[in-house]
């Protein structure tokens, strides 16, 4: 098996442990709204809506009898159509594919373990998923997911993407060490696109800690510079002090933008991680 099938494996494991997902699309602002209307189908009613053509649609998709009545063209989804979709993104930084002495996954992989279980209770439930920056349709069933893992682990490289061209959720997974300013300046125009997203913080248990005694060199992979500490254990307080400050300016960035954080340590059981992720993103869809 490759370290993706492993990962992917353990997220169906995962995912057969939490509860149903407990969306409302049709409240949601990431369901595309369009002009909307019923009509009837035998017994029951069948919800559709349109929406404007993007590239991404082929041309027999066309509804030409809606799109005659102005210079755009429009396709007309079903309810199944217009199902929430739900981008993921994983911070490719060889500082986030990094695990401390003991730990089990690196925090980039608990991060993927994470999305990926949603993204197969997701896709289950008929929600589209992705990755964000990927360059493909969302959708949803098997070969969505498989995409979904090749893709959040795949990375490497690339730049921080833009925004989608259509609204979506998001889930943003980073340890967000960069400054804050920094990921002011990412997430911003995301938001301004996707109104509704989570950022998913993972840490590894000795970067809370900060056990560290004696001679010490700190070096972030990844990154060129390096810091040798003579005491390493007369700074511990100042570096949990300054920790929770980071923590706190990125709730306050979250907040700010309308989005949710969720914390996560590789020492906690998965399935925590997963059911917090899984309430976060829920709660979007109890709006209205």
């Amino acid at each position: 098996m490759t370290p993706s099938s492993d990962l992917r494996a353990e997220a169906e494991a995962l995912a057969r442990q939490l509860p149903n997902l407990n969306f409302k699309a049709e409240a949601s602002e990431a369901a595309h709204i369009g002009s909307a209307g019923r009509r009837r189908a035998g017994t029951g009613e069948q919800f559709w809506q349109y929406r404007r053509h993007t590239q991404e649609d082929a041309a027999d998709r066309v509804d030409w009898r809606r799109s005659a009545k102005g210079s755009d063209l429009f396709v007309r989804e079903t309810e199944l159509e217009t199902a929430r979709t739900v981008l993921f993104w994983c911070d490719p930084h060889p500082g986030f594919n990094w695990k401390g002495e003991g730990d089990i996954r690196t925090k980039a992989d608990e991060a993927r373990l994470l999305m990926l279980a949603l993204g197969l209770m997701m896709s289950k439930d008929g929600e589209r998923i992705g990755a964000l920056g990927a360059g493909r349709t969302p959708s949803f069933g098997k070969r969505a997911v498989d995409r979904l893992a090749e893709d959040i682990s795949n990375g490497a490289g690339r730049p921080f993407p833009p925004p989608p061209r259509s609204s979506a959720t998001l889930v943003i997974a980073s340890d967000f060490y960069d400054p804050i300013a920094e990921w002011q300046a990412r997430l911003k125009p995301l938001a301004a696109r996707c109104p509704e997203g989570v950022l998913l913080a993972v840490a590894a248990p000795i970067e809370l800690d900060f056990p560290f005694q004696g001679r010490v060199k700190l070096r972030r992979p990844g990154d060129l510079g390096e810091r040798i500490l003579g005491r390493a254990e007369t700074l511990r307080d100042e570096y949990k002090r300054k920790f929770a400050e980071q923590r706190e300016a990125l709730l306050k960035l979250a907040t700010q933008i309308g989005w949710r954080l969720v914390t996560h340590t590789t020492a906690t059981p998965s399935l925590h991680g997963a059911a917090r992720l899984k309430m976060a993103l829920e709660s979007f869809g109890a709006r209205g």
